[in-house]
C-alpha cells in the first residue's frame, strides 16, 4: 500500500514573537496611550480602502482587478489581511509623526519603470532623510529580520500625521501627557518597593566620626533583626525614637494627568465618550469627521500620489475609502431610511437587504432602482374605450351570431 512521502519542512529563523510587529516608541505601550492610538486605529481600519476606477465626473464606477487592490482588501503581505495592515499604518502613523508604506513586491522594479502592479506591501520607520531618498527600516520576509534600505522617495509612501502638531512634536501636549505618566509610573514603583521610610533618633550627638559609625552599626543592627523575623519585628532602646515616613506626598500630578488627558481628548476632537463607548450618533459623526477622516485621507493621499502614475490617475484609477453610514443607525430608524432610499431611487431592494444583513433577493426587480409605490411603465392600467366603439363592437357581435343561425 502506497503512501503519500512526508514533506521537508525547511527550517528558518524563527523569534518567541512575531518580528514584523510594530512596537510603540517612547514607552508608549506602557501607559494609557496604547489605548487611545489603538482606540482610533481600528476606527480607521473600519473604513474600507479600494484601488478604484472612476468616471469623467470623478464618481466611483467600481473596483479595479488588480494585485494592488488585492493587497488593500484581501492581504497586505504575508503577515497582514488588508485590514489588519490599515490599522497597522495607523497605530504607526500616530506613534511616529511619519512612516513609509513599501511596496515590497512588484510586476516590475519601480526604480527603473512607474507601469508596475503592487503584490505586496509593508510598513516601515523612516530614519534618515535624504533630498530625493529615505533610509527605511523594514522588515525582511526572506531574513525574519529588520534592515535598513535605501529607498526614493518616489517609491516609498510617506504619509504624514495631521495632528503632528498636538501628538509629535516635543513640547506638545501628548507628549506632556507622556511625560507625567512616566513621573506617575516612578512614583507608583517607589510607593510599591516594599521600603520602610523609617527615621531612628539615637540619644546622642552625631556630630563626631566614631558617632556616625556607633549610629551606623545600629541602623545595620535593626535591619538584620527586620530581615532575620519570622514576623518582622524588632526591638529599640527605650530612649530611641521611630518616625515613619512612607505616607503619602501631596502633589498636583494627579489632577496633571487629568488635565493633559482632557486636552488631548479635546484638540484631537475625540470626546471621552467615544473611548468609553457611551458616545451617541451625533458625536460620533463629530468624531468620524474631525479625528478619522483626516488621518485616512492622509494615508489614502500618499499611496494615490506615489502609487499611481499621473496618466493612471487620468485614466480614472484612484485610491479611495469607504464608510458604512449604517452601521451606527438604530434598529427603528432602519425602516424609514429603507423607504426614503428606495422610494427616491437611491438604493435597491437588494442594497438595502444587504445592509441590514439579508441575502439578496432573486426577484430581478429588486435589482432595479424602483419606487415601488408609483406604478411603473410595464405596468400601466390599459387605455379605457369609448362608449361608442363598444356600441359598434357590440351590434358586429350579433350580427355574426345571426348570419351563423
Amino acid at each position: 500500500m502506497g503512501r503519500d512521502p512526508t514533506p521537508m519542512v525547511t527550517m528558518e529563523t524563527g523569534d518567541v514573537y512575531r518580528p514584523d510587529y510594530y512596537k510603540l516608541s517612547r514607552g508608549n505601550e506602557r501607559s494609557m496611550i496604547t489605548a487611545i492610538l489603538n482606540r482610533i486605529a481600528v476606527d480607521v481600519a473600519s473604513n474600507s480602502i479600494e484601488h478604484a476606477r472612476m468616471d469623467e465626473e470623478n464618481r466611483y464606477r467600481g473596483p479595479m482587478t488588480s494585485a494592488f487592490n488585492e493587497c488593500l482588501t484581501v492581504a497586505a503581505n504575508c503577515d497582514q489581511s488588508g485590514r489588519s495592515f490599515i490599522q497597522d499604518v495607523a497605530m504607526s502613523l500616530l506613534d511616529e509623526g511619519v512612516i513609509a508604506i513599501v511596496p515590497t513586491e512588484a510586476t516590475a522594479d519601480p526604480r527603473i519603470t512607474a507601469s508596475y502592479d503592487i503584490g505586496s506591501l509593508r510598513i516601515g520607520k523612516v530614519t534618515h532623510w535624504y533630498p530625493q531618498h529615505v533610509t527605511v527600516l523594514l522588515y525582511n520576509e526572506i531574513t525574519g529580520r529588520k534592515e535598513e534600505r535605501l529607498y526614493p522617495k518616489s517609491m516609498v509612501a510617506l504619509p504624514e500625521n495631521p495632528f503632528f502638531a498636538i501628538m509629535n512634536e516635543p513640547n506638545s501636549i501628548y507628549q506632556r501627557l507622556v511625560s507625567k505618566l512616566r513621573m506617575l509610573d516612578v512614583i507608583d514603583r517607589q510607593s510599591s518597593s516594599g521600603k520602610l521610610d523609617l527615621i531612628i533618633q539615637v540619644p546622642y550627638g552625631v556630630g563626631s566620626k566614631t558617632r556616625k559609625e556607633r549610629a551606623e552599626g545600629r541602623r545595620k543592627e535593626i535591619e538584620r533583626q527586620l530581615s532575620g523575623s519570622k514576623y518582622g519585628i524588632a526591638y529599640i532602646d527605650g530612649t530611641e525614637k521611630v518616625t515613619q515616613l512612607n505616607r503619602a506626598v501631596e502633589n498636583q500630578l494627579f489632577t496633571q494627568v487629568e488635565y493633559y488627558t482632557n486636552m488631548l481628548f479635546s484638540q484631537l476632537g475625540m470626546p471621552k465618550a467615544v473611548f468609553e463607548g457611551t458616545a451617541d450618533s451625533a458625536t460620533m459623526l463629530n468624531y468620524q469627521s474631525r479625528t478619522i477622516e483626516p488621518i485616512i485621507s492622509a494615508i489614502v493621499d500618499a499611496m494615490r500620489w506615489k502609487f499611481l502614475t499621473k496618466k493612471a490617475r487620468t485614466q480614472g484609477q484612484s485610491i479611495v475609502f469607504f464608510r458604512d453610514p449604517f452601521k451606527l443607525t438604530p434598529v427603528e430608524q432602519i425602516a424609514e431610511i429603507a423607504d426614503k432610499f428606495t422610494r427616491n431611487e437611491i438604493l435597491s431592494s437588494n442594497e438595502i437587504r444587504q445592509i441590514i444583513g439579508y441575502r439578496p433577493s432573486d426577484n430581478p426587480q429588486a435589482d432595479e432602482l424602483r419606487n415601488s409605490n408609483m406604478p411603473q411603465q410595464d405596468e400601466q392600467p390599459p387605455a379605457e374605450t369609448p362608449a361608442g366603439d363598444e356600441t359598434d363592437k357590440h351590434s358586429n357581435n350579433v350580427a355574426q351570431i345571426l348570419k351563423k343561425i
